[in-house]
């Protein structure tokens, strides 16, 4: 397995990160557990969670199952680079959600315990609070970071303009920073590329794509019948709407040898500042299908096509200026 550097932090991650949103939702426990081990054998070292992956009955599955997999043994703590987010509500009383520095420690206290570690690797503010001021949220992280329990300090879902800011308060206090900025990034949506891409690059962010097969419409899923029935009628619609790209896309892929997800997946490793896609696989069959997208080097003629066939809106202010 290939590995990169998140930003310019010394870490070192696999090109691909494997997601557990799925898990306690869509995978049972036994089921996770054996896609954990799986991506731990083919060198995946990259687990990515939060304190809100799950379903009502079960609010915190996710990070529930990855600490009783982590509780296992076997140095699985130690060859694992561990993230979580916050951000989200976990009750409906007031100081249980956002990023003030209560809920950040407390929720960082629950996670821990549901984890069943003593330190979160990347510890990842899930949404952009606009309620509460820099100070207080990296003096929050700054403390958790002081006493151990956090190690990394990430962001997902903020804009270039969110990046800038967080960097600007952490240098003014002397801490490190964001290392990673998780978007949503795919063939069928490249609006980052606009201002976040560029932003993190200047930045020393390592960008962490989720949803790099866009809910698995870059995966063939448009092909299941089963599928079709489950989807909703707005995922109905997109695939109605990308269908002309997404057949010329399994062409370009066939020719290649592989798969649209494998070659989709391998577009996104080639552009410039991504660190590793989050992959979200429900059985170790659906990861090892996946592994042969971190080898697979696409040349100059690839790109420009998958350009031509998914075009992006270009980098800001020439997309939208003279």
């Amino acid at each position: 397995m290939k590995t990169a550097r998140l930003g310019t932090s010394g870490l070192e991650v696999s090109r691909l990160c494997l997601g557990t949103m799925n898990f306690g939702r869509h995978v049972d426990r036994d089921g996770a557990h054996a896609v954990l081990d799986a991506a731990l054998a083919a060198g995946i070292n990259y687990v990515d969670t939060a304190n809100r992956y799950g379903t009502p009955a079960r609010p915190h599955a996710s990070e529930e199952i990855v600490g009783e997999w982590l509780a296992k043994g076997g140095r699985r703590r130690e060859r694992i680079v561990l993230a979580t987010k916050v951000y989200e509500a976990t009750d409906d009383w007031p100081n249980h959600g956002g990023l003030s520095a209560i809920n950040v420690r407390r929720a960082a206290e629950a996670s821990l315990a549901r984890l069943q570690t003593d330190r979160i690797d990347i510890y990842q503010m899930h949404h952009v609070d606009r309620t509460v001021g820099w100070d207080e949220i990296w003096e929050a992280f700054d403390l958790l970071r002081a006493q151990g329990r956090i190690v990394y300090t990430g962001s997902s879902n903020f804009a270039g303009w969110h990046l800038a800011m967080a960097q600007n308060a952490a240098r003014r206090r002397g801490t490190r920073g964001l290392i990673t900025e998780q978007s949503v990034y795919n063939l069928t949506q490249r609006s980052i590329e606009l201002e976040v891409l560029s932003a993190a690059r200047e930045l020393g962010i390592g960008v962490v794509p989720w949803s790099p097969l866009a809910g698995g419409l870059l995966a063939g899923v448009s092909d299941s019948p089963e599928a079709g029935r489950r989807a909703s009628a707005e995922s109905t619609e997109r695939m109605r709407r990308h269908d002309a790209a997404i057949a010329a896309t399994r062409e370009l892929a066939s020719d290649l040898g592989v798969s649209e997800a494998v070659l989709s997946l391998a577009w996104l490793l080639a552009q410039p500042g991504i660190a590793a896609p989050v992959i979200g696989p429900r059985t170790p069959d659906q990861l090892e299908s996946l592994l042969p997208a971190v080898e697979l080097e696409l040349g100059a003629d690839v790109l420009a096509r998958l350009d031509t066939i998914w075009p992006g809106p270009g980098e800001a202010p020439e997309a939208y200026a003279w």
